[in-house]
């Protein structure tokens, strides 16, 4: 029996809508896009097009993974993150749109050649986007996950920044010797989901994301508090911090910082308003 593209969306779409996932005909559209290795129009101008039965079987196979829960990403490979796309697994965090606001952050005040640190790299979106947008920037990633870290250096050499990039496993700065390094830039997504709160999580968030990139236990502040306490020896006079932070976090941090360590440059809110990065600046 053949099918046509409309037909296997039609099906794949059902599929994901009585599996509970959100936007189910744009995510059936995603998934087949990416097996053609068509964009969205393709698919409509050419919704009468057959597939082969390879195909179809293919595709049901990501359908019914996507159906279960497991995100969209993990089933490509890939998220597109500042424009770029980035290789990633279940070994990091999925880049969020939001954490481009720490980017943005970081860009307007890195200067023209800035030494950075990105603390808890993940796949690596965040210090090689800085990379890719300040050539003559160099970067030390670190991540305590040695798989993370593999993923990052990937991403790196697609990006075509591994030159400028340094990536050490470390949990925080323990695997750094602040006397061999003093950055203009710390910045940081660090884990900071409640341990109470990893329940509430979508399912995809919750069952498929490396939950020691998502939570440190406790309050979800033990991370945060290292960086506040400790980022002040790693980096130079008049340097700055940058924290992406959880959505009800913003007076608990406000309190953790030491005034003679640093100062508060602001709490930059996401696009819904919730305070989000936290700027800091070595006093």
């Amino acid at each position: 029996m053949t099918w046509t593209i409309a037909e296997v969306l039609r099906e794949a779409a059902a599929e994901l809508e009585h599996g509970g996932v959100p936007e189910a005909r744009r995510e059936a559209g995603s998934l087949l896009s990416f097996i053609l290795g068509k964009d969205r129009t393709f698919l409509i101008s050419h919704a009468k097009d057959e597939t082969d039965e390879d195909l179809v079987g293919r595709y049901r196979e990501f359908v019914e993974r996507r159906a279960a829960g497991e995100p969209l990403q993990y089933i490509t490979g890939v998220q597109d993150f500042y424009g770029r796309e980035f290789r990633v697994t279940t070994d990091v965090l999925i880049p969020r749109p939001e954490t481009e606001l720490l980017v943005e952050a970081a860009l307007q005040i890195a200067g023209a050649a800035p030494f950075i640190c990105d603390v808890g790299t993940g796949s690596g979106c965040i210090a090689l986007t800085l990379l890719c947008e300040l050539v003559n920037a160099r970067a030390v990633a670190i991540d305590k996950s040695a798989a993370a870290l593999e993923i990052a250096k990937l991403n790196a050499q697609k990006l075509s920044v591994a030159d400028r990039a340094l990536f050490v496993q470390s949990d925080c700065f323990d695997s750094l010797d602040s006397r061999e390094y003093e950055f203009d830039v710390i910045v940081s997504n660090p884990p900071y989901v409640a341990e109470k709160a990893l329940q509430g999580l979508q399912r995809e968030v919750r069952d498929h994301e490396p939950h020691v990139a998502l939570s440190p236990g406790g309050d979800g502040l033990s991370v945060i508090r290292r960086l506040i306490d400790e980022g002040p020896g790693f980096i130079k006079p008049n340097g700055h911090m940058l924290m992406e932070i959880g959505f009800d976090q913003g007076e608990a941090v406000e309190r953790l910082i030491n005034d003679s360590a640093w100062s508060l440059r602001e709490i930059r809110p996401d696009l819904q308003g919730i305070p989000r990065i936290v700027v800091l600046q070595k006093s």
